[in-house]
């Protein structure tokens, strides 16, 4: 086997692993964008189907890590290669982790529907999933397209989101502290908003992958944090 046909047969290996990722991208996108609609329009009717999505996810991700086994015992890459193998692997895990989360947030939406009994409006809910999802977005095009800078926006971003879901942490803990019937309805989406809230930290963590790939190093600069809610004592 000459040089060139082995060079071509992994091109086509990590091109293989790209379109796995992308997949798991594609649904990852669709099960977060599901979950958020559901809470919004307040529809049970679709909360199963993104339950039951999960498990394609899971899937996914199972079959990219043992593509990716394969392929660096038959390859052996190194440098760039491996870098690129391996970010895959950690992008695919970040993905499922959203999945995940987007699973729990259907759960606790079709609680919120059963329960409540006057809408409580959640602005501040709505403004920070449609921050994390734009996020999600970007980070995803920034791994397609090998977009270092990219990537290094969705990171920075990120900072916005604990501002914003330490602000809306406090008024839910207030709800709840009140004793006020909606009380209950309020722990729920508190949970919410945390699962939120960690879909953007995994968001910054595929961010720093595709960093990593292009530079083989990670980002100098500590990520910028601005979620005091662990103050309170919560857990995720």
């Amino acid at each position: 086997m000459n040089e060139n046909h082995i060079v071509s047969s992994f091109d086509e290996d990590l091109a293989e692993l790209n379109q796995l990722v992308a997949r798991l991208g594609g649904l990852a996108e669709q099960q977060l964008a599901a979950a958020i609609d559901a809470l919004e329009n307040r529809d049970a009717s679709s909360i199963d189907k993104i339950i039951a999505g999960d498990a394609e996810l899971d899937q996914l991700e199972q079959d990219l890590n043992d593509r990716a086994i394969e392929v660096i015992a038959m390859r052996a890459p190194m440098a760039t290669d491996l870098r690129s193998i391996l970010s895959a692997v950690k992008i695919a895990t970040v993905l499922e982790r959203v999945g995940d989360y987007s699973k729990n947030i259907a759960k606790r939406s079709l609680v919120i529907i059963n329960e409540e009994t006057n809408r409580a409006e959640t602005i501040s809910l709505a403004r920070i999933a449609n921050i994390v999802q734009g996020m999600l977005r970007q980070a995803l095009d920034a791994y397609a397209t090998a977009n270092a800078d990219l990537a290094m926006e969705v990171w920075e971003r990120d900072e916005e989101v604990d501002e914003l879901y330490t602000s809306l942490h406090s008024d839910l803990l207030r709800v709840i502290a009140s004793g006020h019937e909606q009380a209950s309805v309020s722990s729920h989406f508190l949970f919410i908003a945390k699962n939120i809230e960690r879909i953007g930290d995994h968001t910054t963590a595929v961010a720093e992958q595709v960093y990593f790939q292009v530079h083989g190093e990670m980002p100098a600069e500590e990520r910028p944090k601005a979620d005091a809610s662990s103050q309170t004592g919560e857990s995720d």
